[in-house]
C-alpha cells in the first residue's frame, strides 16, 4: 500500500499562520525603526542651532529672537527638514528652549505634529547642557531624550 505523499490541510494552516505572525512582527518593528529615524532628524536639525544660540546668549545674556538683526533667520520654517516642519527659539524663565515640530504629512503618523523640545541649563557656566523632551511616545524618542 503506497502512502500519499503532501502536505494535509492542517499542516498548510499551521505554517501559513506562523508566517502571518511573523509578518505582523516584522511590520511593527519596521514602522517603529522608521519612526526612530524621522523623529532623530529633530536633533540633527536643532544641533547646528544650540552653538548659535549659546554663543548669542553668552555675548548677549539673553536668548535670540527670530527676525531680528543679530538674532536668528526670520522664519521658524527656514530651520526645517524631510520630516521637521520647522524649529522655532522660545525665552521662559530665563532659559533658552528650542522647539522642533515635525511635520503633519510625510512622517509617521505617530509623530505628526509632534514636539522635540530642547531647554538650555546652567547658561552662565561653560558647562551649558541641553535638556532634551518630547511629546511623542517614549517608543520612538532616542535614548537621549527621554
Amino acid at each position: 500500500m503506497k502512502r500519499p505523499s503532501g502536505f494535509t490541510l492542517i499542516e498548510l494552516m499551521i505554517t501559513v499562520a506562523i508566517i502571518a505572525t511573523l509578518t505582523s512582527l516584522a511590520i511593527t518593528t519596521y514602522t517603529q525603526s522608521i519612526a526612530k529615524a524621522q523623529i532623530s532628524e529633530a536633533l540633527t536639525v536643532t544641533d547646528g542651532l544650540k552653538a548659535d544660540v549659546l554663543n548669542y546668549y553668552r555675548q548677549t545674556g539673553k536668548c535670540p529672537v527670530q527676525g531680528i538683526s543679530g538674532g536668528l533667520a526670520s522664519s521658524p520654517a527656514s530651520y526645517s527638514g524631510k520630516y521637521v516642519a520647522s524649529v522655532g527659539v522660545t525665552t521662559a524663565a530665563g532659559s533658552c528652549i528650542i522647539t522642533a515640530t515635525m511635520r503633519s504629512a510625510s512622517v509617521a503618523p505617530a509623530l505628526r505634529g509632534k514636539q522635540v523640545t530642547f531647554t538650555m541649563t546652567d547658561s552662565s557656566t561653560n558647562s551649558t547642557h541641553w535638556l532634551c523632551s518630547s511629546d511623542a511616545a517614549a517608543v520612538y524618542v532616542p535614548q537621549t531624550c527621554r
